[in-house]
């Protein structure tokens, strides 16, 4: 006795159920349902290969940069981009690309031993680091591969496969822990300097973080002691991938009655009634028209004492969404993410692993994985 509408639901959730839901373009064309309220990147968002349009846009959670401004006006730095495409201008006045280079030179100058010494220095002592320049926070090896650019672990024919940005990422990211030291490495990660209540950003002696919508609230940054802001997401190769966190309502396939479903799913998520659901699960409405007014009640109910929160960038961050989402289906949904995790971990906590070799090892064990789940 399943219900015909299931939700709210996000990527990862409704992956873990692939092929279970309606496509809802077939019925969104015949009741000549307006999409003109919502970003068009967030409708494709939702729309999947070979399955259809699973869903209509509800609650979204950007991703995009958080600074500490306290640590850059320390340093004498100048802040990130407040906008997607403009250029990093740095202490010397010179428009910089704001890409992956300009992120990693920014975060090292950021990146602070016990002595002073920032993490350019000939004297800098990586084995006595008080305050990092960048990390990617609570997110995983697909995660951190996305911030390069959209891709999927799984190939258009069902095997294993690394994207070429998500290696590069990955390389990005472990000399970032153990040759340019602007990220916290796997033993750092534990340090008491870096533990806050929101976790190394809210610790305050942490730079700048890639992270989502839902961090900004008070139970990560209300205790704050130091002053903050968002900024852009820079590019990689001169593309700008914000990685998404949305959740949708979608039909079940086994409905006996799609058609009346689709017209409860229209009225839930209708300029009239949207927001009374966004209240009971919380998120930022994907709809256009009530973002406005969803930014000044959020930052007066949650933030009243600050009002300079760049929230423009976080509507900008929707046009960028990954696709194929981050969080997409996988075979053996659990071991594979079991195994990249392994070898996460591994790579976090071995300064002197064989990068390349770990990523063909990597690849060749999730190929097994795969085949074993085409063989059940």
């Amino acid at each position: 006795n399943a219900p015909c509408i299931v939700g709210p639901v996000g990527i990862r959730g409704r992956d873990s159920f692939k092929g279970a839901w309606l496509d809802l373009q077939p019925y969104i064309e015949k009741y000549n349902y307006d999409l003109s309220d919502f970003d068009p990147a967030m409708i494709k968002f939702l729309s999947v290969k070979e399955e259809g349009q699973l869903g209509i846009p509800f609650a979204v959670f950007p991703s995009f940069i958080i600074y500490n401004k306290d640590l850059f006006d320390e340093a004498g730095l100048p802040y990130p981009p407040a906008h997607h495409g403009d250029p990093y201008v740095d202490e010397n006045g010179n428009e910089l690309d704001w890409n992956m280079d300009t992120l990693r030179e920014l975060a090292m100058k950021l990146t602070v031993d016990a002595n002073g010494n920032d993490a350019t220095s000939p004297d800098f002592d990586s084995e006595n680091i008080v305050q990092f320049g960048f990390m990617n926070q609570w997110t995983d090896p697909r995660g951190v591969g996305t911030f390069f650019g959209a891709g999927s672990l799984v190939d258009e024919n069902g095997n294993a496969q690394i994207p070429e940005n998500w290696k590069a990422a990955w390389k990005w990211t472990y000399d970032g822990w153990w040759k340019d030291w602007f990220i916290p490495n796997g033993p750092y990660g534990g340090a008491e300097f870096l533990q806050g209540p929101g976790g190394p950003f809210s610790s305050g002696n942490m730079a700048m973080i890639h992270i989502h919508m839902w961090y900004v609230a008070p139970w990560a940054l209300g205790e704050a002691n130091f002053d903050w802001n968002l900024a852009a997401t820079p590019n990689y190769q001169g593309t700008i991938t914000a990685k998404m966190h949305a959740d949708t309502f979608g039909i079940l396939k086994g409905c006996p009655h799609p058609d009346e479903a689709f017209q409860v799913l229209t009225y839930m998520l209708s300029e009239e009634h949207a927001n009374d659901l966004l209240t009971i699960y919380g998120g930022m409405p994907a709809r256009l028209s009530l973002q406005p007014d969803y930014f000044q009640l959020y930052q007066e109910t949650n933030f009243p004492d600050k009002t300079d929160i760049n929230w423009d960038v976080v509507v900008e961050a929707m046009a960028y969404a990954d696709n194929p989402n981050h969080e997409s289906w996988m075979p053996s949904f659990q071991e594979t993410t079991d195994r990249y995790n392994e070898f996460w971990d591994y790579l976090a906590n071995t300064p002197d692993a064989d990068f390349e070799a770990e990523v063909a090892k990597l690849q060749e064990d999730l190929q097994a994985i795969f085949d074993a789940a085409k063989n059940k």
